[in-house]
């Protein structure tokens, strides 16, 4: 089933023109196929509702209600709680704390809380003028390393700044190639100039 962004918010957050394809099969029309599918469609989690616009497109609408309660609850439930908590943190930075009784297993989040996570942004161009889009990508990058770093994990943040690879690249092509050729003699030069 094929969706898109619609080109405007109030549309909904997704549109599909699956009824036009469906309409070639069923010898229907494209608003009916769409209405059919509306009235007989069960709540879907996370989905508000489900408007049928136009000639037959289908808009869903997103709960982002419920899409936040859920992101949160997860998030509850991924975040240890109690003397596991204390070992997994130690494990993370490394230091040579209380080590899990014998016979047990680590969890997966224990498994996943343990390796670090490299979060690499902002790589500003510097032959090249910044602009807001570098800011943006600053707070994103910054917004992520912190969010992994507040559910428990190692972290470390990366920034390129200098991304000069392939500018130096292209100098030393051009000297090479400039070392290729020779200064042209020219005997016209009506300022006196040898070459």
């Amino acid at each position: 089933m094929c969706w898109s962004g619609p080109p405007k918010i109030e549309m909904g957050e997704v549109a599909s023109p699956v009824c036009f394809e469906l309409a070639k099969r069923l010898k229907k029309a494209p608003r009916q196929i769409a209405q059919e599918i509306q009235n007989g469609l069960p709540p879907v989690t996370g989905v508000a509702r489900l408007d049928v616009a136009g000639a037959g497109y289908l808009n869903a609408y997103f709960d982002r209600g419920a899409f936040w309660e859920a992101a949160r609850s997860e998030a509850q439930q991924s975040i240890p709680q109690g003397p596991s908590l204390m070992w997994q943190r130690q494990s993370i930075v490394g230091s040579q704390g209380p080590t899990p009784s014998a016979g047990s297993e680590k969890t997966d989040s224990q498994k996943s809380l343990s390796h670090k996570i490299i979060v690499e942004h902002t790589s500003i161009n510097p032959n090249k003028a910044a602009h807001i889009g570098h800011v943006r990508n600053a707070v994103l990058g910054d917004t992520m390393a912190r969010t992994l770093r507040h559910a428990g994990h190692n972290v470390q943040v990366q920034n390129y700044i200098d991304n000069t690879g392939v500018q130096v690249a292209d100098v030393v092509i051009g000297l090479l190639h400039m070392e290729k050729r020779t200064p042209v003699r020219r005997e016209d030069a009506g300022d006196g100039a040898a070459f």
